[in-house]
């Protein structure tokens, strides 16, 4: 076994050999960034997502898989930037679960934007003055988000890319001690995933709910005898030590983000399509839209009906199908869905998410 100094000493020159790579590769990305077409987009996600899989397929450890793929989207986030940073437009405000997404997503190169409604999410986007928005689409356990819904039916934004986020709750409070807490704040929605917790540990604890998680840290910060339930980003934003962590009911409790933009995404290899569908008022006419996916081979994985916001008594279905809309059982398929649709809408057709 080398002595301790020889193994910082190899330690020192990989860590020169990776800087002189890094900036070898940042070189390369300029190059590249000034050999595409004038107008095309500086953000590629199924070049970033097969990037990242290649890269994890390659990983032989130790370093996990995720924490591999933390790593390069990193460097791709701060390479980027060198042309041009991104302006992310998220659900706010600043420390939520949608901020934390964001950055997951896009790394920490990006200006991230809160906005207080995803209504203003999307119009800062339309409007040009965000690259991109970052809403939340669904939860496991809490169903899908209406709002997105609804408004991607008007909006002229596409999904260009998907973002599957681990909800981590954990209780924060400047408090040092269950005993001195007699108020909890959070989101209703944290406030539901924790409920068998609170109901053991807390049991007498006055539970309030605030408009976000990250307001719920801050007055957490500010009152005493409280304590807040919201995610790692919160606390640190808002300084307040975390007492417990991961106090959410379900251990794999998700929510998947939509990251939204003008452009028309490319097939990565492993993609999604999502749709929103309208069926004629008669008989089987639902069957009618969805045959075609069974009888192409196309799988779908996501199934959602919303009243119509404009018109009394009628449904739009918001499906997703695995596939790129360029692949030919999902062309075929669609093709079909399109002819037996009142409406037919692709909302985007984008990268599946990349742990």
């Amino acid at each position: 076994m080398p002595d301790l100094q020889t193994l910082r000493q190899r330690i020192d020159a990989i860590d020169d050999q990776l800087l002189h790579l890094l900036s070898e590769r940042a070189a390369i990305a300029m190059d590249v960034a000034h050999a595409k077409a004038p107008g095309s987009p500086l953000y590629r996600p199924e070049r970033e997502a097969t990037i990242l899989r290649r890269i994890q397929t390659a990983n032989t450890g130790p370093l996990a898989g995720d924490a591999v793929a933390r790593i390069f989207r990193e460097v791709i986030s701060n390479c980027m930037a060198l042309e041009q940073p991104l302006v992310i437009a998220f659900l706010g405000p600043e420390g939520t679960f949608s901020h934390a997404a964001a950055a997951k997503h896009f790394g920490s190169a990006p200006t991230f934007e809160p906005h207080p409604t995803i209504d203003e999410v999307f119009r800062v986007v339309e409007a040009g003055t965000a690259n991109y928005a970052v809403v939340p689409v669904v939860n496991s356990t809490e169903g899908f988000v209406g709002r997105t819904l609804d408004l991607s039916i008007s909006s002229p934004l596409k999904v260009c890319a998907e973002i599957d986020f681990r909800v981590q709750q954990h209780l924060m409070s400047r408090e040092d001690s269950l005993d001195k807490i007699t108020k909890v704040y959070s989101h209703s929605q944290s406030l539901a995933q924790t409920a068998n917790w609170l109901a053991r540990n807390l049991p007498t604890a006055q539970r309030v709910p605030v408009a976000s998680n990250a307001e719920a840290a801050r007055l957490a910060a500010e009152t005493p005898c409280s304590a807040a339930i919201a995610g790692e980003l919160a606390a640190q934003r808002y300084d307040v030590p975390i007492l417990f962590r991961n106090i959410e009911d379900s251990p794999n409790n998700t929510t998947r983000f939509w990251v939204l933009g003008t452009q028309d995404v490319a097939a990565s290899g492993k993609d999604k399509t999502s749709l929103i569908l309208s069926a004629p008022n008669k008989p089987g006419a639902v069957v009618d839209i969805i045959e075609p996916l069974k009888r192409h081979g196309v799988s779908m994985t996501h199934f959602e009906s919303r009243p119509s916001p404009d018109r009394l008594w009628e449904y739009y279905f918001f499906i997703d199908v695995e596939g790129h809309l360029t692949d030919e059982p999902v062309a075929r398929a669609l093709t079909d869905v399109r002819q037996a649709s009142s409406y037919f809408k692709v909302v985007g057709s984008y990268p599946a998410a990349v742990v």
